[in-house]
């Protein structure tokens, strides 16, 4: 995420990331229409001239048009008059997956002026929710010279070990055991067969690393600027076309990138072929959908992208025939996820339709939970580490963060050793010039595939499909203790992809009493909702904690009735033994665990008389 400077290698290359510009301050408080106003994608010094607008169409003023509602906000705002020596229009481009209008504006608004119209939006009752259509980016990129070493074919590892040339020697990020994600074992059971993984991205150049495990995608751009085709209509295919930019008043000069054919190789390059290197599923196929060109991807458009990956219906996009168990996007910008966000609703579509999302922490070296779509809940945000296994000084961190993956420590760590390496082109413009090659890049956008590779790898050996929430406990429960110390001041997560474990859980459940008790995973800071029962009924949930993890708070609140709420450590609380308790009049429960210790910590709810939509939330640092 973030933009990047590049530059030349034959026929390697190696990249690190760059920062985007901090997030704005969110300004918050209730408005008349209901919802708060987010103006933190509406950075100081961006313009932007789209929005994502949802009506209340059988709202106060049904009978006004979406057109009345928008010109009577801008009349609002002052923005047709006053400072403004042109006047303010809007019109509706389209209508997104999820029901909202994507609204042009006739010219751009900096922040200040970006601020007012949404303030005035929210203050139409007619309006549920509105917010910037906020350009996002993948990851930013640096260079350093390598060549390519002699063939290498050594089998360092199990029996799966592929034989592919440059796997031994430059991929650590699968087999090192500090900071690699342990694959190899893996592959002995599985390589992610009958599973399709979308790659939200550029999209993907031709690559005989790649053909075979490639199937075709969609272009969902829908600005021909961006994209280059010289249309805004959206097109069958993900070819990409390049997102090299020469213009510095658009946004910044660079070469092409090819990013989504480097996250494609991550996922499921082809393996065991004596060419290249491997893929973490590489009897998977990816899905390649195009959401990124020319300065970004539209939220709008990539939100479209998630609903139509997962199998969901979008107006004028032919159905897809390859539903994708999971998504992967690497990329993001500044924002805060909200809970009526177009991005939340999709993701919230595609978890929905058991579909698994995996997103980038970002490169900012901030809180995560200030950034989109890593702070969307129901994903699985990733963070990343160094070949030490140690924190990417450029990753963001915090408790949306729920485990990181090699994305690479840059020339801290040498070449190879900091950086991510897989198939690339090697063309600064176009497809049509240079040629295949391989790169090694640094970001959270390299370590965001690896998880959904993995992800690719249970599902195929699940006797069922799992839910996206078995998949995160899975994941995370798994995760094997970070080698070095992570400051808790900067957490990024329960600690480092395991795949060999992960597959591990999956492939051998536990039996009897090896399962522990019979309980439903509760998520880090996650709320489960809508919690009933009737006196003296028992729900019990398990909660995960990572070592090094800081004081846990356990919470019960809301509805009606009186409950008691307990836990306790690697055993299941009960009335007559709990390691912690409380027990006051009504739902408000709290529980505080200055040092959780690592494990399993019990949680229950009992019925002390009857209740009704009680809440539960678990959250530690």
């Amino acid at each position: 995420m973030g933009n990047r400077l590049f530059a030349s290698l034959h026929p390697l290359a190696a990249l690190v990331a760059l920062s985007l510009a901090a997030p704005a301050a969110v300004a918050a408080g209730p408005v008349a229409g209901g919802w708060r106003v987010d103006t933190s994608g509406a950075s100081t010094a961006a313009r932007h001239d789209r929005l994502i607008v949802r009506f209340h169409d059988a709202g106060v003023r049904a009978s006004s048009t979406h057109a009345q509602l928008l010109g009577d906000a801008i009349a609002r705002s002052g923005l047709d008059t006053g400072r403004s020596l042109a006047p303010l229009s809007a019109r509706t481009l389209r209508r997104t997956a999820t029901g909202a209008d994507v609204v042009k504006l006739s010219r751009q608004l900096d922040a200040i002026e970006t601020a007012a119209l949404l303030r005035s939006l929210a203050a139409d009752p007619g309006v549920a929710h509105a917010e910037v259509d906020d350009l996002l980016h993948h990851t930013g990129m640096d260079r350093a010279m390598a060549t390519l070493p002699a063939r290498d074919t050594r089998r360092i590892g199990p029996a799966a070990t592929p034989d592919d040339e440059y796997y031994a020697q430059y991929q650590w990020h699968f087999h090192n055991p500090a900071g690699g994600i342990r694959v190899p074992a893996a592959w002995d059971r599985t390589t992610g067969e009958g599973i399709v993984v979308a790659v939200l991205d550029t999209g993907i150049t031709a690559h005989g690393d790649l053909d075979g495990n490639v199937l075709e995608g969609y272009d969902f751009i829908s600005d021909a600027f961006i994209s280059r085709r010289g249309t805004d209509e959206r097109a069958p295919g993900a070819q990409d076309l390049g997102d090299w930019n020469d213009d510095g008043a658009q946004c910044q000069v660079s070469p092409s990138s090819w990013h989504g054919t480097h996250v494609t190789g991550t996922v499921a390059e082809m393996t065991d072929n004596s060419i290249g290197m491997a893929g973490v599923a590489h009897g998977a196929k990816v899905l390649p959908v195009r959401v990124l060109g020319r300065c970004g991807g539209y939220e709008s458009d990539i939100a479209d992208a998630v609903v139509w990956a997962s199998g969901g219906s979008v107006a004028g996009v032919p159905a897809n025939a390859n539903p994708a168990e999971v998504i992967n996007m690497s990329l993001g910008g500044a924002g805060v996820c909200d809970a009526q966000s177009e991005m939340q609703l999709a993701i919230d579509q595609a978890v929905a339709r058991g579909t698994t999302v995996v997103v980038a922490a970002g490169n900012n070296n901030a809180d995560a939970a200030n950034f989109t779509p890593a702070s969307c809940s129901n994903s699985i945000t990733v963070g990343a580490t160094r070949i030490t296994g140690g924190r990417a000084s450029y990753s963001n961190y915090g408790t949306r963060v729920d485990l990181s993956a090699p994305g690479g420590g840059g020339a801290v760590d040498g070449n190879p050793g900091g950086y991510v390496w897989q198939s690339w082109h090697d063309s600064e413009t176009t497809p049509e010039e240079g040629a295949e090659s391989y790169v090694g890049y640094t970001g959270t956008s390299m370590a965001a595939p690896h998880v959904a590779g993995v992800v690719a790898l249970l599902q195929s050996i699940a006797e069922a499909p799992l839910t996206p929430a078995q998949v995160k406990t899975v994941l995370v429960g798994s995760a094997r203790e970070f080698p070095v110390d992570v400051p808790s001041s900067t957490p990024i997560g329960a600690g480092i992809l395991d795949a060999n474990a992960a597959v591990e859980e999956v492939a051998n459940p536990c039996e009897g009493d090896d399962c522990g008790p019979d309980a439903s995973p509760i998520l880090n800071g996650v709320p489960i909702t809508g919690l009933t029962g009737a006196q003296g009924e028992e729900i019990l949930f398990a909660l995960t904690v990572p070592a090094g993890a800081g004081a846990l708070s356990i919470l019960s609140y809301g509805g009606m009735g009186d409950v008691t709420l307990l836990a306790s450590h690697e055993a299941e609380p009960t009335l007559e033994s709990a390691d912690f308790r409380s027990s006051r009049p009504g739902n408000n429960e709290t529980l505080r665990i200055p040092k959780p210790r690592a494990g399993v910590y019990y949680i229950k709810v009992v019925g002390l008389k009857s209740f009704s939509s009680v809440s539960v939330l678990a959250r530690h640092p």
